[in-house]
């Protein structure tokens, strides 16, 4: 099944310019990685402090944006004027799921949302995504198999968020959606470990 991280190649190549001034200014990768984590852990802890109120979690989708550019930016850093390191893949990987976790685990505060949902949403975010990285591992590459990768819960939360924001969700309609990104993301599981044994063969 497609995801949205196909479109990738797209986005970036629109950062391009971006990334070259930041470069040039002695932006570094992982710079840009901790401050996502960051940012996304700060907005975080605001959203599960007043998760009353709910206008805040308009924030989620407009910093979802916000991020997936700047996850474009570090890997563009990276790859394309030489900043790949060790430390920078324990980063990279790291800092998504701690970033995820955080901005995911308030929707379990609201009034009527399922909290086992929202967890259970996360760990196996965090296994899906643990599954895509054990890719080299097993021999084959870093998995990234959708229906539900990074940036297709980044959209999906988002919708989430803004619904929250608006009040155009109702508490069933939350649990319902959250159980929707659950199975896809068993299905995600699925396929990575799947696709990445065919290509070890």
């Amino acid at each position: 099944m497609p995801s949205i991280y196909q479109l990738k190649p797209r986005f970036q190549a629109l950062l391009r310019p971006s990334v070259q001034r930041l470069y040039e200014r002695g932006v570094t990768a992982n710079q840009v990685t901790v401050a996502a984590a960051a940012v996304s852990i700060v907005l975080g802890l605001l959203l599960a402090w007043q998760h009353q109120a709910t206008w805040l979690f308009i924030l989620i989708p407009l910093w979802m944006l916000l991020r997936m550019a700047l996850n474009a930016v570090d890997g563009m850093l990276a790859r394309e004027f030489g900043q790949q390191s060790r430390l920078g893949a324990y980063l990279n990987e790291l800092c998504d799921v701690i970033a995820d976790t955080a901005l995911y685990l308030p929707f379990a505060l609201l009034p009527g949302v399922s909290p086992a949902l929202v967890v259970l949403v996360v760990v196996f975010a965090v296994i899906s995504e643990y599954a895509g990285v054990m890719g080299p591992l097993a021999g084959a590459s870093r998995r990234y198999d959708g229906p539900m990768g990074k940036s297709d819960r980044a959209f999906a939360f988002g919708v989430l968020g803004t619904g929250v924001a608006f009040g155009l969700l109702a508490a069933s309609w939350i649990n319902g959606l959250l159980l929707v990104i659950l199975l896809l993301s068993l299905y995600t599981l699925y396929n990575r470990v799947r696709h990445g044994l065919a290509e070890t063969r």
